[in-house]
């Protein structure tokens, strides 16, 4: 993978290049675990990242101000996210037509 300027994008990489490093090691890996602890960790991270500042009072900390609106801006930022993946519908979900 390419170094980048762009914090968002390395994580993003280097977060996939280590879940398929782990399942590439072990062969015995159920990638679901591998992919459950891998985001298990980014939202303990994110939610670290989102303490609000001391100031009750601060704009910028009112949409992640209280432990239920930080979840809420965490569930906005994982739909979207998964609805922009190209992994978002496969040609095996239940739903797809087929002829």
């Amino acid at each position: 993978m390419q170094e980048t300027d762009n914090p968002f994008s390395e994580a993003f990489g280097k977060a996939v290049d280590l879940a398929n490093r782990i399942a590439d090691t072990d062969d015995k890996a159920d990638i679901w675990d591998i992919a459950d602890g891998l985001m298990a960790g980014a939202v303990q991270y994110w939610l670290y990242s989102r303490q609000p500042c001391p100031d009750p009072e601060c704009e910028e900390c009112t949409p992640i101000s209280t432990a239920e609106s930080r979840l809420e801006e965490l569930r906005k930022l994982i739909y979207q996210f998964a609805r922009e993946s190209e992994y978002y519908h496969a040609p095996t979900d239940r739903n797809v037509g087929r002829a």
